[in-house]
């Protein structure tokens, strides 16, 4: 019984170790057109000035392999996050646009959330994370 407790109690600092802040969120995303350029990715809390890429609360620029790209966000605490991703095909650090203000690079979102005039919410993006996971972002 004595060996049984210490074991016990290590089992409850891990479960609570990752509840307090060692989550991860693994984001894979595809339908890149290209490899050329690079993917800038967002993750957002509530309150972040989402989707907007200076407005993020963790922002990452990563290389595109066979299409996709990989990205892992790390020691995250229990939250809502959601993600926003374009593909800058000419290395400008922006979202490229026509004169009507209509993205003309790809770009995408946590959930696949998508609406015809505007970016999505962030309540439509968001994703709860309450202990660590994998999502998918299909671009177009």
């Amino acid at each position: 019984m004595k060996n049984i407790l210490p074991l016990i109690f290590c089992a409850f600092l891990f479960l609570g170790a990752e509840r307090s802040g060692k989550l991860n969120l693994t984001v894979s995303i595809s339908g890149f057109p290209s490899d050329a350029g690079k993917a800038y990715i967002g993750l957002f809390r509530k309150g972040d000035k989402f989707p907007e890429m200076s407005g993020q609360f963790i922002g990452k620029i990563i290389p595109i392999e066979n299409k996709k790209a990989e990205i892992s966000f790390n020691n995250l605490s229990e939250n809502s996050y959601a993600i926003a991703v374009f593909h800058d095909k000419n290395k400008n650090g922006k979202l490229d646009k026509n004169i009507l203000g209509i993205p003309t690079e790809n770009y995408g979102f946590s959930n696949n959330a998508r609406e015809t005039f505007s970016a999505p919410s962030f309540e439509s993006a968001a994703v709860k994370l309450d202990q660590s996971k994998s999502i998918s972002i299909y671009i177009k």
